[in-house]
């Protein structure tokens, strides 16, 4: 997964925020290494030079294989909590979206267990089960 860090003349697009932001990206996702190609960040103080609340904006574009791009946004009053619940916002939307197609993809590949086979059956389901509560945990 590759991570693009891009940033506004109102915050400092430093090398160390880069690489925290990357940091930050890549163990929060991790678990959709494999099926993202790349996540662009773009952050923005919305306020300029002023005070404000809640203005600063994270906004996180993710593109996974073969799919359409899927953005978030979220805004918070500092650069940290503004990542924080842009990330998290975008691992509900990955969960979503690609749990949708894994479940999709999910019946084919029981589908070639014999109706006999009900301990190989069991087995599938475990392991789509931990899989699936694996994610969650996550």
């Amino acid at each position: 997964m590759q991570i693009q860090v891009h940033s506004d003349n109102h915050i400092d697009g430093s090398a160390r925020l880069a690489g925290w932001v990357s940091s930050t990206i890549t163990s929060q996702l991790e678990r959709f290494d494999e099926e993202l190609t790349r996540v662009v960040v773009h952050l923005n103080d919305e306020n300029g030079g002023k005070a404000g609340a809640n203005d600063k904006r994270c906004q996180i574009e993710a593109r996974p294989k073969g799919l359409q791009p899927l953005s978030v946004t979220h805004k918070a009053e500092s650069i940290e909590f503004a990542l924080d619940g842009a990330v998290e916002k975008l691992g509900h939307a990955l969960d979503h979206q690609l749990g949708k197609l894994r479940s999709k993809r999910g019946p084919s590949h029981r589908d070639g267990v014999a109706a006999g086979d009900a301990g190989a059956q069991d087995q599938l389901l475990e392991e789509d089960f931990l899989a699936e509560q694996q994610l969650r945990s996550v």
